[in-house]
Parts: C-alpha cells; sequence; structure tokens
C-alpha cells in the first residue's frame, strides 16, 4: 500500500501488481478488494491501538520511576511544586546538621563475603537509616 503513495508514478505498482498481492494474501481465494483492504486496514487499526496502548503503559511507568526519583531527591513540598509547574522559593535554615556515615570494617566484610551479602547488608543498613529519619523532620540527601 506504501507503494502506491509514492511520489514518481512510475515507482507506483500497476493494478495487475496490486491484484497479484491482494490474491497472494488472501491465498488465492476470490474476494472482494475492497474487502481485503478493510480487512487490512482493521488488523492495522488493531496493531496500532496495541502498540499505543503498550507504549502508554511503558510512559506510565517511566512517569512513576520519574517521579519516585524526584521525590527522593528533593523535599516533598519541592518536588510537589516542580511536578505541578509551580515556582520553588528558596528557603533559609536557622541550623543544619551534616551526617556523614562509614561503616567500619566494610573492606573485609566485603572480601569475607559473596555480593549479594554485601547488597543485603547494605539495603538493610540504609532502609533502617530511612526509617528512623521518617519518624523525624528530615531531609536526607544523598552524596556519594
Amino acid at each position: 500500500m506504501k507503494q502506491c503513495w509514492g511520489e514518481a508514478p512510475e515507482r507506483r505498482p500497476s493494478f495487475e501488481e496490486i491484484f497479484h498481492k491482494f490474491k497472494t494474501i488472501n491465498k488465492g481465494k476470490k474476494t472482494n478488494i475492497i474487502d481485503s483492504m478493510l480487512r487490512m486496514l482493521e488488523q492495522y487499526s488493531s496493531n496500532l491501538e496495541d502498540l499505543i496502548r503498550e507504549r502508554t503503559e511503558e510512559l506510565e511507568i517511566e512517569k512513576q520511576k520519574t517521579e519516585k526519583l524526584l521525590s527522593q531527591m528533593l523535599p516533598p513540598s519541592v518536588a510537589e511544586a516542580l511536578k505541578t509547574g509551580g515556582t520553588v522559593e528558596p528557603e533559609y535554615f536557622d541550623q543544619v546538621t551534616i551526617y556523614f556515615s562509614d561503616i567500619v570494617g566494610f573492606t573485609t566484610i566485603s572480601a569475607l563475603s559473596e555480593p549479594i551479602e554485601v547488597v543485603d547488608l547494605l539495603n538493610d543498613l540504609y532502609t533502617l537509616f530511612d526509617a528512623v529519619l521518617g519518624n523525624h523532620d528530615v531531609y536526607k540527601v544523598r552524596s556519594t
């Protein structure tokens, strides 16, 4: 069908070639060309709908990932303002505490453990740390 739309008339298929293509598509059965075209258009439309649905789901998943990342990186009020297109006014704080953490013996622990054990240890440790922070009016900024 795309060949029929070609800019150069000499590159477009003839009616005989089109008829032969439809005959091949219909596996030799005698059918009306219009019916065949409508069937093909319905199939194409259905495929497009499936593709759009699939891409929409993928987009929604990526949107959720982006929102989660935004909420992890910024205070909730700032993240919400940015999501709604609002402006974020700078804030001033009288007091700030900076906390640096280190795991004593981490190199030795890592050397004696399986990689998944190290990942589980870090995940458990920082999950507990996040839970403690969640009970207080604290905003956490991670630094590597």
